[in-house]
């Protein structure tokens, strides 16, 4: 594994911390029943709009144009950050941000902060990070608090615990509140309305109490330093104006121009996310005011693999993310092996492409993500700034077998092969040869047609893995290079 943290323990390939996801049918029918719930409701949204694919188009176009000169942007962002108060640092990695973060909260001599849901935070690991020097962190968003108490790990974008159902989240409240401030009211059920209230009061003394909030960002505005939080629920709200300081952990990538640019992502986040017109929240915050807010502003600028990813022409599409999370919802093997199976805070067809990205390949979790999926397209279809996740997978795929050039913390490097594909690296070998080989190919075809009586149903040895679940393609009586040689390409009227 590179230097890029991601705030995970290790894991097993995909393959293998799969299997055991899809034999837990209690975890399948969560996954299953929110999924489904939510892409349908996502399609009804999306077809009100007779702009969709314009809106789509446009928010390509607004992330690759930001890509293509984010040097600038950046620059522009943290002067115009500067200027309205708030102060700008630059982190190259997990290590440096975690550091950053935690410096700045002991200065203020406190020892709790509350939090905005941030993927960026979850990447690098700062609650642990701050753990470590004596900080608690709370989470105020209600699936994260869920998974916080529950000592779980996200398993979705937008939905972090997506995996339990309403039984497990009360049973959790019960038992783990009052470890945490305020505990569960006596006889709580699980009915949503008292769940969403056991949490409201357990979160409010936080609210009230916390000096320091830290947060990440769906987007920065470069033209005027600001940045931008779309949330469901008003506790991101509190978090980012009761505190006495703010410190905004936001990777490079989420910037955009200018002002006028959000209001693309403000209609196609909301509908592909969470099937809403718009967000019931949405907060932005330029530097700080003596009037209102937090009188301290840090914002912590992410690099963490990213200028890496923006090297690869191919892969950088995955940068144009604005984790809505619709590729998770309507992806066959996320809904069958859950998020924890990707090994990374972004799971899903996402971070099938994004985590090999900001990690590298060297670890047997990341070289195996570009193979956790069916490649049948439904991501890049429903992906509202359109990245075309088949093409990156198959691109890492290619890196993952062949090795070859990349850019791994700033230096031109030239990656091995992965362990485990000999096999298939002699297989794409003998493929080329035959193919560039007419004559060779046309025997070998022939061949196949005359034993096709002797073919086994199940392929031998590693790809047993394939054949398992799948039907071995049957082998036709004739070559196609014959029957067009016997008909005249058809035309004799052959069928």
């Amino acid at each position: 594994m590179s230097g890029t943290y991601l705030g995970m323990p290790a894991f097993p390939a995909f393959p293998e911390a799969a299997r055991g996801a899809v034999h837990n049918p209690t975890l399948r029918g969560n996954l299953r029943h929110a999924t489904h719930t939510i892409r349908d409701k996502r399609a009804r949204a999306v077809a009100e709009l007779d702009d969709w694919a314009a809106l789509r188009e446009a928010g390509k176009q607004i992330k690759d144009h930001t890509l293509r000169h984010l040097d600038r942007y950046l620059v522009q962002m943290e002067e115009a950050v500067t200027a309205a108060g708030g102060t700008v640092h630059w982190a190259a990695d997990a290590e440096e941000a975690n550091r950053i973060v935690a410096d700045l909260v002991k200065a203020t001599g406190e020892s709790e902060v509350v939090k905005v849901k941030s993927m960026a935070t979850q990447e690098i690991g700062l609650n642990e990070a701050l753990e470590a020097e004596g900080v608690r962190a709370y989470e105020t968003d209600l699936a994260e608090l869920i998974v916080q108490l529950g000592k779980d790990r996200p398993s979705h974008i937008l939905v972090p615990a997506i995996h339990r159902n309403r039984g497990e989240i009360r049973d959790i409240f019960r038992s783990e509140m009052g470890e945490w401030g305020r505990p569960a009211p006596e006889g709580l059920t699980d009915t949503p309305a008292e769940l969403a209230e056991a949490a409201r009061l357990h979160l409010r003394e936080k609210f009230l109490r916390a000096r320091v909030g830290v947060s990440g960002a769906n987007f920065m505005v470069a033209e005027t330093g600001t940045l931008v939080v779309v949330e469901s629920e008003g506790n991101g709200r509190m978090c980012l104006t009761l505190p006495e300081t703010l410190i905004s952990v936001v990777g490079i990538e989420k910037i955009v121009p200018r002002w006028q640019d959000l209001e693309v992502f403000l209609q196609t986040l909301p509908r592909s996310s969470t099937a809403e017109r718009m967000n019931p929240y949405t907060s932005m915050w330029t530097g700080t005011t003596d009037e209102d807010g937090p009188r301290v502003f840090h914002l912590v600028l992410l690099d963490n693999g990213r200028t890496d990813t923006l090297a690869d022409e191919v892969g950088r599409q995955a940068l144009r993310c604005i984790r809505c999370s619709a590729c998770l919802n309507v992806c066959p093997v996320y809904e069958r092996a859950g998020g924890h199976a990707y090994g990374s805070v972004y799971p899903g067809p996402i971070g099938a492409i994004l985590s090999p990205q900001l990690r590298g390949t060297g670890s047997e979790v990341d070289a195996s993500l570009p193979y956790a999926s069916s490649l049948c397209g439904a991501c890049y279809e429903v992906c509202p700034v359109a990245i075309d996740i088949p093409e990156v997978l198959v691109h890492l795929r290619e890196r993952v077998v062949q090795g070859g050039p990349a850019v791994r913390q700033g230096n031109r490097v030239v990656l091995k092969p992965a362990k485990g594909h000999a096999a298939e690296r002699a297989a794409m070998r003998a493929a080329q040869w035959a193919f560039t080989h007419p004559g060779t190919l046309r025997t070998g075809q022939r061949l196949a047609s005359r034993t096709r009586r002797l073919h086994p149903r199940t392929l031998p040895g590693p790809g047993r893995a394939w054949s398992d679940a799948r039907d071995l393609p049957e082998v036709p009586v004739e070559p196609f290079r014959d029957w067009w040689q016997r008909t005249h390409g058809g035309k004799d009227g052959a069928k």
